[in-house]
């Protein structure tokens, strides 16, 4: 095969790759992205978000 056709030949592939746009399957990427454990992603990120009551001081207390 000669350089011109093979470039075609990358080209069109390239150009099917960036302008398909498959269905997107929510549910199987929050179940990917939960890893596997059921649970809602919301209330999975927000468990601790109080500063108050860490067992470690920040670094920058320490250096006053």
């Amino acid at each position: 095969m000669g350089r011109g056709r093979q470039k075609a030949k990358q080209t069109k592939v390239a150009r099917e790759l960036k302008y398909f746009s498959p269905d997107t399957n929510y549910q199987a990427l929050e179940h990917e992205l939960n890893g596997g454990r059921g649970g809602d992603l919301v209330t999975d990120s927000r468990q601790d978000t109080d500063d108050e009551g860490d067992e470690y001081p920040p670094r920058w207390a320490s250096e006053r």
